[in-house]
């Protein structure tokens, strides 16, 4: 590089050199405009660079931390001295430490941990801590991305592998009743474009071919069929055609009564929404029907959808399916055409189902969330999430309820 390039700061020494003085300058009280501004007109008359900044806000009462280089030689005493006077003058509590250097590194492993609760307990709080330390792992920071319909908060984790981490975390979320999620953090965390969910008893409150047996009187027969599928008792091929020959001769015209009767899981208008205005592409694969999921896809405006086709001659159902049968397997291979599609790789899509024919799907996808979930869901999955609300998989996203508020608000 000849003299007149300047260094790019990435190709720099990194950090500030060990033995180099510095000051912790702790500000502490009630928050208030101009703080942050008049600190560090405070300090700017003593020729200091700033290392690290970090600032929190909670009800009311403000944390300020600034890490800066040690004032030129003789002026450390008087630095102190107006900091902490500037700091009277405004009802503030002021500390400062001397050390050398920048902040310890962080160790190796870098993940994030969303925790859901309703409510999110002390007890549940200190035993996720005390799980993630007993893995070696460091608590760098701490962020609260939502207060309801439930509380979630997000922990910054360094030192530990991530999979370690969700080992460890999934087993003490089970016996504390929260949800918690453990991802790598990084730049793809944010990267994430394409969720794909299942539908029944996921997107919707319903079972649709449960829905169309009441239609034919055998509903009591098809939700048998149905529970011992989705508890990975029966072969789901072999109970979809068992179910669906019990709709022969069903007039056609009740598949708009069945549209009509969706309902819509609390918080999907939300996800979704949500998603869409972030860039995220969405999808659904069912094991339903494309009678009914062509329906949401254009009421919803997803990207993607795939079902099986219930077979209509003469205006009456055969009680027979057409086309490429969508099953356990099948919506892992959906899940991938759709993925390539988008142009997204497989390690940056989000997988949410219930049921064990998911299973795949939720295994393929760089996070599968199990949404109330059978337990071999549940226990298989990355993470489960055990709230009746859709829209809280945006937390395990790093979606923060307040970004979900301005985007309903911009859109108005």
């Amino acid at each position: 590089m000849s003299a007149s390039q300047p260094q790019h700061p990435a190709d720099a020494p990194a950090g500030l050199a060990a033995d180099v003085p510095t000051l912790l300058v702790k500000i502490f009280g009630k928050d208030r405009p101009g703080i942050t501004a008049g600190l560090f007109d405070t300090l700017a008359a003593y020729s200091v660079d700033v290392v690290d900044i970090e600032q929190v806000v909670t009800r009311g009462r403000i944390v300020l931390c600034a890490l800066v280089t040690a004032p030129p030689a003789g002026l450390d005493g008087e630095l102190r001295a107006t900091v902490h006077s500037w700091a009277e003058s405004i009802r503030m509590q002021a500390e400062i430490i001397s050390g050398t250097g920048d902040n310890r590194p962080r160790g190796v492993g870098r993940s994030l941990v969303t925790v859901l609760g309703h409510p999110l307990t002390a007890e549940s709080t200190a035993a996720i801590a005390a799980s993630i330390t007993a893995t070696g792992g460091n608590i760098d920071r701490i962020f609260r991305l939502a207060k309801y319909p439930v509380t979630a908060v997000e922990f910054a984790v360094s030192g530990t592998e991530t999979e370690r981490l969700r080992t460890a975390l999934a087993t003490e979320a089970a016996r504390l009743g929260v949800d918690v999620a453990v991802v790598a953090a990084g730049l793809h965390r944010r990267a994430q474009r394409l969720v794909v969910m299942d539908v029944d008893s996921t997107l919707i409150q319903d079972e649709v071919i449960e829905l169309f047996a009441a239609h034919a009187g055998c509903e009591d027969k098809v939700a048998e069929v149905t529970a011992a599928a989705m508890r990975g008792e029966l072969d789901f091929e072999q109970s979809l055609h068992a179910r669906v020959a019990l709709l022969e001769g069903l007039d056609a015209s009740v598949v708009d009564k069945v549209r009509s009767e969706v309902r819509l899981t609390p918080g999907a208008r939300t996800l979704i929404r949500t998603l869409k205005r972030l860039g995220y592409q969405v999808g659904v694969v069912s094991g339903g029907f494309t009678q009914v999921t062509d329906d949401l896809k254009e009421r919803l405006g997803l990207d993607f959808a795939q079902a099986n086709t219930l077979e209509i001659v003469d205006g009456k159902l055969t009680g027979k399916v057409t086309g490429e049968i969508v099953d356990r397997a099948g919506k892992a291979r959906l899940l991938r055409r759709f993925a390539a599609e988008a142009g997204v790789p497989l390690a940056q899509t989000v997988a949410i189902g219930d049921g064990a024919n998911d299973l795949d799907m939720l295994n393929a996808a760089g996070l599968g969330v199990a949404f109330n979930a059978k337990p071999v869901v549940r226990e298989a999955a990355h993470t489960a999430v055990n709230v009746p609300f859709l829209d809280t998989v945006l937390y395990l996203l790093g979606i923060t309820r307040e970004e979900v508020e301005a985007a309903d608000t911009h859109e108005g």
